[in-house]
């Protein structure tokens, strides 16, 4: 059986050319690092990091009843979205499971831009298109009107700002901006802890737009530092950390969740918030040696007690860090539990979100 060839984002060339390790990932060929994932992940947290997110999905939803439509789909209270403004949310099948986790931003009174996880772009969308019927909107697929780059760190701004014609949007908001030879859609969201923008532009501009901004300073990071980055800070990635076996509730989600309006799936999770879950994610750092990685059992008292669903090592705090499922009475920080490492008991703790504060540095 052929197999399926692999997606190229419009700065693949870019990539290969600094001799960036190529991966599969989701469909796409995609760099998982550049001079390596600890320099990388250390660049955006002292300084600026570029990174390629092109592969992720977005879905244009516009119409009259844009926004009644998106208030059924989305966890999150749409109606609280003002022009110019961003939203996270999470995609819910009616028995309270997770479709996937989203990003939205409100472009016009009545248009707006839903981005989506890489591997759930195909699934989601046929979600709003099969649900966009029962009201006057139209949904619009447009992973290929967008290349993405997630430009982070506490020296991002500055750069970005460097080749802008306005001011940049605050912190979850958006906002067209000129960007050099460019206009892009600037918002101020990202997935690594840091301050710092995400640019939605032309594809044909990206590999201007992406020289620019390295030949300013910032330094190219692949899909492993922001594996590492996003941990830190307890971030959660769809398929580890949830998935349509989990409700947003277990999986500590619950603020994006207002059940009041009525988004498919709401009965499902207040009925979990209101009953709790037996077991809850919880993030953990190893109190001794050890890497933790995705599928190793977690033990409390010796005994069976949940599963990492995330694991690295920290390059910031220097020792093992996870995310993981554990017994909803081990889930409170200070409990005391051990991850089974290659068969290897390495004692951990459960400690408080984040693992890792930039604010604190």
């Amino acid at each position: 059986m052929a197999t399926a060839a692999l997606r190229r984002t419009p700065l693949y060339d870019a990539h290969a050319a600094a001799g960036a390790k190529l991966v599969d990932f989701a469909g796409w060929e995609m760099p998982v690092q550049y001079e390596g994932v600890r320099q990388e992940h250390v660049a955006v947290r002292t300084g600026c990091g570029i990174f390629d997110v092109s592969h992720m999905g977005e879905i244009e939803t516009a119409g009259p009843q844009a926004e009644v439509l998106l208030q059924r789909l989305l966890s999150n209270d749409v109606s609280k979205l003002d022009v110019g403004g961003a939203q996270y949310s999470v995609l819910c099948r009616p028995d309270g499971g997770v479709l996937d986790d989203l990003f939205t931003y409100r472009l016009a009174d009545d248009r707006y831009l839903t981005v989506t996880n890489a591997a759930n772009h195909e699934r989601d969308l046929e979600w709003f298109q099969a649900h966009a019927s029962e009201f006057d909107a139209e949904v619009h697929d447009a992973l290929d009107d967008y290349a993405m780059l997630a430009v982070q760190g506490p020296e991002a701004r500055g750069i970005v700002s460097s080749l802008a014609s306005e001011e940049l949007p605050p912190r979850m908001h958006t906002a067209r901006v000129g960007l050099g030879a460019a206009e892009g859609l600037v918002c101020g969201t990202g997935y690594t802890g840091e301050d710092g923008v995400e640019i939605l532009v032309e594809p044909g501009v990206a590999v201007d737009l992406w020289g620019r901004l390295v030949d300013a300073r910032a330094t190219p990071a692949g899909l492993g530092a922001r594996d590492t980055l996003r941990l830190e800070v307890c971030f959660h990635l769809y398929g580890n950390d949830m998935d349509e076996t989990r409700n947003p509730i277990e999986a500590g989600l619950g603020w994006c969740c207002k059940e009041e309006t009525g988004f498919i799936g709401s009965e499902a999770v207040a009925a979990a918030r209101a009953d709790g879950t037996e077991e809850k994610l919880a993030p953990f750092v190893l109190t001794g040696p050890g890497i933790p990685r995705h599928g190793n059992p977690v033990l409390g008292d010796g005994e069976p007690a949940g599963v990492v669903t995330s694991g690295t090592l920290s390059p910031c705090l220097e020792s093992g860090i996870g995310l993981g499922y554990v017994r909803a009475d081990l889930a409170e920080p200070g409990s005391e539990i051990e991850i089974d490492v290659r068969g290897r008991r390495r004692p951990a703790r459960i400690e408080s979100r984040p693992l890792y504060d930039p604010k604190e540095r």
